[in-house]
């Protein structure tokens, strides 16, 4: 007995000094967790700080002093408050409303373009057909050239007097003498088209290859089995399956093709007499070409306005297509 009441004391002096040297504290019987240094809301600011801090010095900061500057006549010799009157001048002006309508124009039928040719060409890539590889390499010039580059080829292709599409018109009795597209409104403004199209096709392809080497094989297997054909199988499985793709790369191509100006400044500069000249062109004369530089801020407000609203619409149907498709 006296042994173990030894023991005992023993270990408790051992217990006790053990928990004041290193335990974690008690109170009223339960254990206490140690204070953190850094509290978790803390740490995920400083975490996204750097992001935040990018975004309000690259994007925010511009487009408040752009916003602001929309409310000013400032030109070369200073600015002076004069409030709306930019944006009331717009909406008064015809030609400004022509030059919407263009842009809005040129961008659906270039987008609708890019996205047809993209499926037809993703199709035939995807396709088991002799040559597909050597096609694939084909494709990628478009993309991969320079536009600035790529569009002093299409000035050659488009001359009238020495360029590859009037000659060969001639030769075959489409026309009688030299025709140069980009010097009448209607070929200059579809020749510009033309090019934006060659220019973005490639990636809409690329994009669209992508997505239909991602649909199931089994799908495709299944349905040859029932006896479903190659445009069944193409409308019942390919589309719906690679449908929010679409959707995404017509976005895409929308805000690419409503932003693009080395294509049709370097064709056309916006003429011949204002025929090509979209938003973007016509921002860029106004605040450079004629150092109306607050007239040229109203003009990029309402350029983040439209593409702003253009994708609220855009966000709001890409739900309801995954929605109908079952993407998540």
């Amino acid at each position: 007995m006296l042994h173990l009441n030894c023991t005992k004391i023993l270990l408790g002096d051992n217990l006790k000094d053990s928990m004041g040297a290193g335990s974690i504290p008690r109170k009223n019987g339960a254990p206490q967790a140690r204070k953190k240094s850094l509290s978790e809301p803390l740490f995920g600011w400083l975490l996204v700080a750097p992001a935040i801090i990018y975004i309000a010095i690259i994007v925010a900061w511009p487009l408040a002093e752009t916003f602001r500057l929309s409310l000013t006549d400032a030109r070369l010799g200073g600015e002076n408050y004069v409030g709306l009157e930019n944006y009331q001048e717009l909406l008064e002006k015809k030609k400004f409303h022509q030059v919407i309508t263009r842009t809005f124009f040129w961008m659906f039928l270039s987008v609708s373009l890019k996205i047809i040719l993209g499926l037809i060409g993703a199709t035939l890539l995807n396709a088991a057909i002799p040559g597909r590889t050597l096609f694939r390499v084909l494709v990628m010039p478009p993309w991969v050239i320079p536009i600035a580059i790529g569009c002093i080829g299409w000035l050659w292709l488009y001359n009238g007097h020495f360029g590859l599409i009037s000659g060969i018109a001639q030769r075959i009795g489409l026309i009688d003498g030299p025709f140069g597209f980009l010097a009448y409104k209607t070929s200059a403004f579809y020749s510009a088209i033309i090019t934006d199209v060659w220019v973005g096709t490639p990636m809409v392809t690329l994009f669209f290859l992508a997505a239909m080497q991602g649909v199931s094989r089994d799908l495709y297997e299944a349905a040859w089995v029932d006896g479903a054909g190659r445009w069944y199988r193409f409308r019942r499985i390919t589309i719906p399956q690679i449908m929010p793709v679409i959707v995404s790369m017509a976005l895409l191509s929308a805000i690419w093709t409503f932003n693009s100006f080395e294509i049709i400044w370097i064709l056309t500069e916006g003429g011949p007499r204002g025929a090509t000249t979209t938003l973007i062109v016509d921002t860029y004369k106004t605040a450079i070409g004629n150092y109306k530089f607050g007239e040229g801020a109203a003009r990029a407000v309402v350029i983040v306005a439209l593409l702003a609203a253009f994708s609220l619409i855009y966000m709001f149907f890409l739900n309801k297509v995954n929605k109908m498709y079952g993407s998540k």
